[in-house]
This record gives structure tokens, sequence and C-alpha cells, in this order.
């Protein structure tokens, strides 16, 4: 059964008629083709396909397209502003924050909630907030300091 979900996308208001099933996940990357959203392990085990929806980190692949309704979405997309990176791209850029960049867009959304709770987190908070997305090449080391710098350019 279809019904038609209000919601916000990116800044974006939007109307579309979706299946009471459809993931977020598939809603974003198949209708919306916002494909910067990744499709990881299907069981909300690894946060690659972590947005923000009304500004706390969800894991789109356990989300209903239909349980956003009314709700502020955003995605990787998001983030960068007239073709700029947003400062915690770049720190993740800059800091080598990245390997083969898969878990990255999930990464960057989850330390982007914490960001915007606290501008100052410490390295246990950073840690805490990125415990529930999963990098198969790094040890975190990198990905952390890309926060840490993020954070201390918005001071």
């Amino acid at each position: 059964m279809k019904r038609l979900v209000p919601l916000t996308v990116n800044g974006r208001a939007r109307e579309d008629a979706v299946e009471d099933s459809l993931l977020l996940l598939d809603y974003l990357r198949e209708r919306l083709a916002l494909t910067g959203t990744k499709r990881g392990c299907d069981g909300g085990e690894c946060g690659a396909c972590t947005v923000l929806v009304d500004g706390e980190p969800r894991l789109a692949c356990l989300t209903l397209a239909a349980a956003c309704e009314g709700r502020r979405v955003e995605t990787i997309e998001a983030l960068a502003a007239d073709g700029r990176l947003s400062a915690l791209q770049r720190a993740f850029h800059e800091m080598l924050g990245t390997q083969c960049g898969y878990c990255t867009p999930g990464m960057i959304m989850a330390a982007e909630a914490l960001l915007r709770r606290d501008a100052q987190p410490s390295e246990a908070q950073i840690r805490e907030a990125l415990s529930g997305n999963l990098c198969r090449c790094t040890g975190y080391v990198k990905i952390v300091e890309a926060v840490q710098c993020a954070s201390q350019e918005t001071t």
C-alpha cells in the first residue's frame, strides 16, 4: 500500500507516494538519487547508511521512509554548500580520515550530529558518537583526528 508522505530532504520540502515497507535507504538512493548514503550490512550493524533525521543520527537501512513523515532528513549531500566541502568534510580529506571511503558518509553524518550538539567534544565523546560506524580499513585514529580538527575549526 502506498501513501503520500510529506518530509523535508536536504532542506527541500517533498511529498512522495511511498510504500509502507519502503526503507529510507532505498527511498534516498533509488527515488531521489542521493547515493552518498551507502548500503552496507542491511542489518543496522555497520553505520554506512547513517543519515540525520531531525538532527539525530539514524540508520537508513532500519528506518522506514514513511516513519519520516513531517521530519527533516539530511544526507551527506546536504553538507557541502555551493560546491564547497563543509569543515568536517574538509577535515576528513586533509587529515586522511578516509581509506576506501565507503564508510565515510556515515562517519561524517554521525560526527556532524555530535558537533552540532557539542562543538568541542572530547576524544571519548567522539569515539562514542562513532561507535555505531564500522571501518574495515583504518584503526579509527585518523577518523577521530579529523573530527577533532573540524571541532577546532568551528571555534
